[in-house]
């Protein structure tokens, strides 16, 4: 049972779990026909639109993503949610400052068994953050902050997002409004975002049908945002209960117009029958409905001794990041909680069963109230953090702003790229585009581009400027978007390598900081060069028809001047060619991965690390993601 902002009856979730424990197993079919994932707006499958099927990434930990070789092709009626949480907002905003538990305890050890520790003091509500997300502590009303995650989700294989709404009566008008009206002009933009649904209490109650009227007289009768809706047996789904009567007209036709899937509170049990959906789970998880869905966790907030209940995450023997239910024991590496033991142990369950849909949990929850000790009972503090706690005892996807090596490299987004690695290893992938034959490109003609292969296309409309309220009294702001990188290609001839770009609009005059850089990967070997980049281009201003090559020294943020070459800008276009010598390319091989930023500016001097992928001016392909460059 989910309790997280508000401190909800402990009578409720008991009658919950007993409900759901108390009918017998069905074998009965629950849905009423039609493709179980019937959508509107299927994926983006065609090289000509952004893929990210064919970008590959190395996470902070030296884990690449699978490609098509290693996951094949690209299967049907495979589907993947992940919870995500739209409270972040101005209704929960109630306190006077931030608190965040890493922060708070590093900074007063002495507040771990104080309860009544000022620097517990909030100003206000007891809510609190278990770390920093990347993008700040935002609120899910931010357009920013909305843009990144719809890219980002996209980017991942994620086909749905299932709002947080169990603490009733709150569906958080603010943010879903705000979100999807982002989302949706993310999809004009040509960002394959994905569909959005509502999780609602668990277990049938006034406060839930009322909370299903709500949301069909605001979001499904008038059909706003109707390609955003995801689907299930033909029908919009909830994850909630049907108790809708039937008496009138109005209710009934609520009533048919969506698939209903409850939701399973316990830990452990698993469908007491086949409508019921999961949301959480321990090793090993369970099947619901006939073939249709399994829990993956990042962590879950149950103890060792008593699988079935919700307890204080920061109780002793709670299933964090770091346990393995198969053994029943911790990953006892120096900081396991990076290496996801939990969660890929729990992906390799789902993968087992293969059901299809995958069931996250989650994305940025990151808040939790804190609670004494006579409302969850804590064995080891005075105090209880039930959904989130620490780096250990939390469950969150989205990168965070809190895990960094002692050289400053960036560690907080390594449980992104799990994410997709076990994504693509259900869903398949679609076929990699190899490089073209053989062409000389004439520099200043832009006309030699036209069957250059891949097309490697970006989104537009994602180099946006930020401007927005946080929590408690934060502002954030940025106006680094500039130029918005939409299209690239590389070419070869015998002897010359060609790079082209294009941005939305013109681009901006070459003398700006941080002027459109080329980083190139050149062995796709993440060891060596900076972030695994061996070259640089434009990290000397071009100028006069002149650009430059510049090659990375020792593995760090240190660059080398290594030669020039001749380019073109014509507007929103610009190519450039060069020896392939100058690039290492002295063989007939070519393989390498490369991406395009622009306005990569560092928080402080000089300072840069794979963090300024997610919060540059724009960055194609975005965050650790690049491009593949493959001579077949």
């Amino acid at each position: 049972m989910k309790k997280s902002l508000l401190k909800l009856s402990l009578m409720g979730m008991v009658v919950a779990l007993l409900m759901s424990c108390s009918k017998e197993n069905t074998d009965t079919d629950p849905g009423d026909g039609g493709d179980p994932g019937t959508d509107p707006n299927p994926p983006i499958e065609t090289t000509g639109e952004v893929n990210s099927d064919l970008w590959t990434a190395t996470d902070p930990l030296g884990r690449s993503l699978p490609d098509y070789e290693d996951v094949g092709n690209k299967k049907s009626n495979k589907f993947v949610a992940v919870f995500y949480w739209t409270w972040h907002c101005a209704q929960q905003v109630s306190y006077g400052s931030v608190g965040n538990v890493t922060q708070i305890l590093r900074e007063n050890p002495d507040a771990l068994y104080n309860a009544d520790h000022p620097a517990w003091d909030r100003g206000g509500a007891n809510t609190h953050f278990w770390g920093e997300p990347l993008y700040g502590y935002y609120r899910t009303t931010d357009p920013y902050v909305l843009r990144k995650h719809a890219e980002m989700l996209a980017d991942a294989g994620v086909d749905a997002v299932f709002f947080d709404c169990t603490n009733a009566p709150f569906l958080w008008e603010d943010s879903y409004t705000a979100l999807m009206k982002t989302w949706d002009q993310a999809r004009k933009d040509g960002v394959n975002v994905p569909k959005v649904s509502f999780i609602l209490p668990f277990g049938p109650s006034d406060a839930s049908y009322n909370m299903i009227k709500n949301l069909y007289e605001d979001i499904y009768k008038p059909n706003k945002y109707s390609d955003l809706w995801f689907y299930w047996k033909g029908k919009p789904v909830l994850m909630a209960y049907d108790n809708i009567p039937t008496d009138n007209a109005a209710d009934k036709a609520m009533k048919n117009f969506f698939t209903f899937r409850p939701g399973q509170p316990d830990y452990i049990n698993g469908p007491s029958d086949n409508s019921q959906w999961g949301w959480l789970e321990v090793y090993p998880q369970n099947m619901y409905g006939l073939n249709e869905e399994v829990t993956v966790g990042v962590a879950q907030n149950t103890c060792a001794s008593n699988y079935y209940h919700a307890s204080a995450f920061n109780r002793s023997g709670t299933l964090g990041r770091s346990y393995m239910g198969k053994t029943k024991s911790w990953d006892n590496r120096e900081n396991s909680y990076l290496y996801g033991a939990n969660f890929a142990e729990q992906w390799e369950r789902a993968l087992e069963l293969d059901p299809q849909l995958v069931f996250v949990t989650g994305w940025n929850e990151y808040i939790a109230g804190k609670w004494n000790t006579t409302d969850w009972p804590n064995d080891l503090y005075p105090y209880s953090f039930v959904d989130q706690y620490d780096s250990e005892h939390s469950r969150d996807i989205e990168p965070n702003n809190e895990w960094w090596d002692e050289s400053g490299n960036y560690l907080g987004d390594v449980y992104y790229y799990q994410l997709i690695q076990n994504v693509r290893k259900f869903k398949g992938m679609s076929q990699r585009v190899y490089a073209s034959a053989e062409k000389s490109i004439k520099i200043g003609s832009f006309s030699d581009w036209a069957d250059v292969l891949p097309d490697f296309r970006h989104y537009k409309g994602n180099a946006v400027k930020r401007a927005h309220k946080g929590h408690a009294n934060l502002f954030y702001s940025s106006s680094l978007g500039r130029n918005d990188i939409v299209d690239a290609k590389v070419a070869r001839s015998a002897d010359s390598i060609y790079f082209y770009v294009e941005t939305a609009s013109a681009m901006t005059a070459t003398d700006d900081d941080y002027w459109m850089w080329l980083l190139i990967d050149i062995d796709r070997d993440k060891s060596t060069g900076w972030e695994g980049y061996d070259y640089i281009i434009n990290y000397v201003n071009p100028a006069n028809g002149a650009g430059t090559v510049s090659k990375n020294v020792g593995n760090k943020w240190e660059w080398e001047e290594a030669g020039n070459f001749t380019y073109a800008l014509k507007g929103n276009k610009m190519e450039f060619g060069m020896p392939r010598e100058l690039l290492g390319l002295d063989g007939d091989k070519i393989d390498f991965e490369f991406k395009w930023v622009d306005n990569m500016k560092p928080k402080d001097e000089g300072v840069f690390n794979a963090s300024l992928f997610y919060t540059c001016g724009d960055a194609a392909p975005g965050a650790r993601f690049n491009f593949i460059y493959t001579v077949k």
